[in-house]
């Protein structure tokens, strides 16, 4: 049976990707985004279009309390096309504002609306230094200096705000690397990385398993341990969208 979701950064790399799919599984979607010229984008992918800002808590109280939805998927950024790095510095705070204050302003919207689940987008990198590979049990790099404690700042504050706010059951998906389709990146890069697809297949197969807390989303190699989403979601590093819903959204 279907559910109503509400997609935070629908019109996104990995929301694009995951609209279709939740689709596909019979939940009704309705897709956030800032943006009114990507409304029309939305209704083709699938999802009602939520025009909002995170920041404008009010109006995200208001729309967010209309759509009356079941499970949240919080996969909002603010990064540059391509990850361009002479943009990076300025990504970087915006980026941690939405994981704090966004965050917040979303998890205080879905209790009100009477949502019982938050699932979120954090990153597979965070760990601090330590023997490999991390498992999501090890601690974060908090006492990182530079736009790197930035970054910490932000993902310690989105994944206290998801996994701390009753009664909502918190699922922290911490993503590797992205690469594939929308991402600028055709291959691989990096530790940890994680295509597009595998991503979305994961927030998908956390709407129905009966889990909460973190879990390490990322291909297999030495620097993350990728067990417990396996085992406890069912996800595997390899899933992609099915050849019906890229021409469907193509």
């Amino acid at each position: 049976m279907g559910h109503r979701i509400l997609l935070a950064g629908a019109s996104g790399v990995i929301g694009r990707r995951l609209t279709p799919l939740l689709r596909d599984a019979g939940h009704h979607v309705a897709g956030m985004t800032r943006s009114a010229r990507k409304a029309e984008e939305l209704r083709r992918l699938g999802a009602e279009p939520v025009v909002v800002d995170v920041f404008a808590a009010a109006s995200l109280l208001r729309e967010v309390t209309a759509v009356r939805p079941e499970v949240v998927i919080h996969q909002l950024t603010d990064l540059p096309k391509g990850l361009d790095p002479s943009l990076m510095k300025e990504a970087i705070a915006r980026n941690a504002r939405i994981r704090d204050e966004g965050t917040r302003n979303l998890v205080r919207a879905a209790v009100a609306a009477g949502a019982r689940k938050l699932i979120a987008q954090s990153i597979a990198w965070a760990y601090a230094s330590g023997a490999e590979p991390h498992s999501e049990d090890d601690p974060l790099d908090i006492g990182a200096a530079g736009d790197r404690a930035v970054t910490m700042g932000g993902v310690r504050a989105l994944e206290n705000w998801t996994l701390n706010s009753p009664p909502l059951a918190g699922v922290v998906l911490r993503y590797g690397h992205i690469y594939g389709p929308g991402t600028g990146a055709d291959a691989p890069t990096g530790s940890a990385p994680l295509h597009v697809d595998a991503a979305a297949y994961a927030a998908l197969l956390a709407i129905d398993k009966p889990v909460s807390g973190i879990f390490n989303i990322a291909e297999p190699d030495k620097y993350i341990a990728t067990e417990k989403a396996r085992v406890e979601l069912g996800w595997r590093s390899d899933l992609r969208l099915p050849d019906r819903l890229l021409t469907a959204t193509a």
